[in-house]
């Protein structure tokens, strides 16, 4: 039989689109996380797993584990393992036949091509055909999910997608350094200057009014600068907060069509 193991670096809300379009297309995937994953959108990311033991997005089971005997037991029970492995070692235990990185930090760190004999990476800071055999578009736009096999991806603007009209307004950036309260839970109605969080005691308030789509783990240490929060306009889209986006589900569709289209080459 072929290999059909693929790990995921990441498990933020993008990285979920990817996860849950492999796990349904019949591959074993494995999610390699860091040990305080800073995701906001937490109710539609396997990362969340890492906090809770046990998570569940779309009715995909991810589950928290330590060892080689515990990933075959979860996949053996079809659900999604994960590990907190931010050097990647169990790439050279496992053995994939594709390796993801989905971690978006802009920059590479650390996936190389031979990792695995598939490759494949998410947005800016990769080069097709060098640092993976793959890379995928991550900006919205006429390009999203794009194959690209040589070259880059586009330059990150720094600017988020708009949404309802609004960009930056509706994400949220830690003006403090401490301990981050919530006093908001994801899928709450705010509306413009409500707080939705206490860092050491200073209030975070939303520019915006709409629906709290995501926040940061609670008891979170934040530093300046680090996103804590995203409110989406759109007051009737409630059920948003507890699903994989249309960019993440965009993005995961043409990871699944890069590794099938790079398995058929090297079967023949």
């Amino acid at each position: 039989m072929m290999n059909n193991r693929v790990i995921v670096r990441g498990g933020g809300d993008i990285a979920s689109g990817t996860i849950q379009k492999l796990h349904r297309a019949g591959f074993m995937v494995l999610v390699l996380e860091i040990d305080k994953p800073t995701t906001i959108r937490r109710k539609a990311s396997f990362s969340e797993a890492v906090y809770d033991g046990v998570t569940e997005v779309e009715g995909i089971k991810g589950v928290l584990v330590s060892s080689e005997e515990e990933i075959l037991k979860v996949w053996e029970e079809g659900n999604v393992p994960l590990v907190v492995d931010p050097k990647g070692e169990f790439i050279n235990i496992i053995q994939p036949v594709a390796l993801v990185d989905a971690i978006l930090a802009k920059k590479n760190l650390g996936t190389t091509k031979e990792m695995a004999p598939i490759t494949v990476a998410l947005g800016p800071g990769f080069k097709a055909g060098l640092d993976a055999h793959i890379v995928i578009e991550t900006m919205r736009g006429h390009d999203l999910g794009r194959l690209i096999f040589e070259g880059y991806t586009k330059k990150n603007t720094g600017s988020p997608g708009v949404i309802g009209g609004y960009d930056i307004e509706r994400v949220i950036y830690s003006p403090y350094e401490g301990r981050i309260k919530n006093l908001k839970e994801i899928g709450d109605l705010v509306e413009a200057g409500e707080i939705l969080a206490l860092i050491d005691g200073q209030q975070v308030k939303t520019l915006i009014p709409g629906v709290l789509r995501g926040i940061i783990k609670e008891g979170f240490e934040v530093k300046v600068g680090l996103k804590i929060a995203d409110v989406d306009p759109r007051m009737e889209q409630v059920k948003n907060c507890t699903t994989i986006s249309d960019k993440a589900r965009t993005i995961g569709g043409g990871v699944l069509e890069g590794i099938l289209m790079l398995q058929r080459e090297i079967s023949k």
